[in-house]
């Protein structure tokens, strides 16, 4: 498949804190894609610089041939990228369907809200409930959907799986697995490698705002000690 994001040389600062190191790494067309790392590896900051959120940012992202290095946030999302983040930003005072419609739509080819409610039917169930009321699963499940409104092909999705219960987590990884299924391509944030392993098709491994390996999901049996000892597993 064709590549759609490329990451080259990418360093991100907050203030004076230099936490990406010359990041490099590429997710193609239709992948799920993982960043597995221990916590202060540089994962999320990963995904708020590819998104134009961090102070400062520098090196190169390539997204469907465009470098968006250099562009603010609004630009990079109008280019077709999404960003999911871990603590979800439901707004308690909107019910579930105000929460769905609140983003904009920045390209064609979004989803409706009824098509949201298909992939998500609990959503459905809820539409009329205030965030307040939503339990952490029901979050999540409406912070991913909310971005599939917006025309997005990138999703860049941030730990969707922390603090779930196991029977939500299978629940979410069936609906990566639809999204890829409709052609969305996902690069996912994770320190569930077992999670990470149902739906993945690659997992890069992030140390000190570096990629320090790469293994292909086929090979991950074969790397299981070394990952555990990435890990601190």
């Amino acid at each position: 498949m064709p590549e759609l994001l490329s990451v080259s040389r990418l360093n991100a600062w907050y203030g004076e804190s230099h936490i990406l190191h010359g990041m490099d790494f590429s997710v193609s067309e239709g992948e799920v894609v993982t960043l597995l790392g221990r916590n202060g590896a540089g994962k999320t900051t990963t995904l708020r610089a590819i998104m134009g959120i961090v102070a400062r940012r520098s090196g190169s992202v390539r997204y469907s041939g465009t470098e968006t290095v250099g562009l603010p946030s609004n630009r990079i999302a109008r280019l077709g990228v999404a960003y999911c983040p871990e603590e979800r930003g439901i707004f308690a005072s909107l019910d579930v369907e105000e929460n769905l419609m609140l983003p904009p739509v920045v390209r064609q080819g979004g989803m409706s809200v009824e098509e949201i409610f298909e992939i998500f039917p609990n959503l459905k169930e809820r539409r009329r409930s205030p965030g307040t009321k939503l339990s952490g699963g029901e979050q999540q499940m409406l912070a991913i959907g909310r971005i599939l409104r917006t025309g997005a092909k990138l999703l860049l999705l941030d730990e969707p799986t922390e603090g779930l219960a196991p029977v939500i987590v299978q629940q979410i990884g069936r609906v990566i697995e639809t999204l890829k299924d409709k052609g969305f391509t996902i690069l996912l944030v994770e320190q569930n490698f077992r999670f990470a392993a149902t739906i993945a098709d690659r997992h890069y491994v992030v140390e000190h705002g570096q990629v320090i390996d790469r293994i292909a999901n086929a090979e991950l049996d074969r790397n299981i000690d070394k990952l555990h000892e990435y890990l601190g597993v």
